[in-house]
């Protein structure tokens, strides 16, 4: 009898969302940003999006100013819009800019995260 009140209990979830790493985007983090407004979100989803593109063409150019900067922008937008793992991403790129296997990560995390966007706004 234990086992089925159990079963059937209220999760324990007293501390509120948490934040959920495992997505490309954190949507919890989005939804305290955009307070909850679905069609904000989207809209800053996509914007996050081509602004992340033009980084990522900024990024292949190979001048390391150019690089470094637009490394500071798309980790700006990315915490902001809660796409943690670009952010960390351009992060690393940000503090070593001729390193191709940072630039290369960037793009992976931009793509995993463009790709969650576009299945979202479907």
């Amino acid at each position: 009898m234990a086992a089925v009140s159990i079963a059937f209990a209220a999760p324990d979830n007293c501390k509120g969302p948490r934040p959920s790493q495992e997505r490309p985007v954190d949507l919890v983090h989005l939804a305290n940003q955009t307070m909850g407004d679905k069609s904000l979100e989207i809209e800053v989803l996509q914007m996050f999006a081509r602004q992340a593109r033009a980084c990522l063409q900024e990024i292949s150019s190979g001048d390391e100013k150019i690089i470094e900067t637009a490394a500071h922008r798309l980790k700006g937008a990315a915490g902001a819009v809660g796409a943690f793992r670009v952010h960390a991403a351009a992060e690393a790129l940000e503090g070593n800019c001729g390193d191709a296997a940072s630039m290369a990560a960037v793009g992976i995390a931009v793509i995993e995260a463009e790709n969650f966007i576009l299945k979202l706004c479907r």
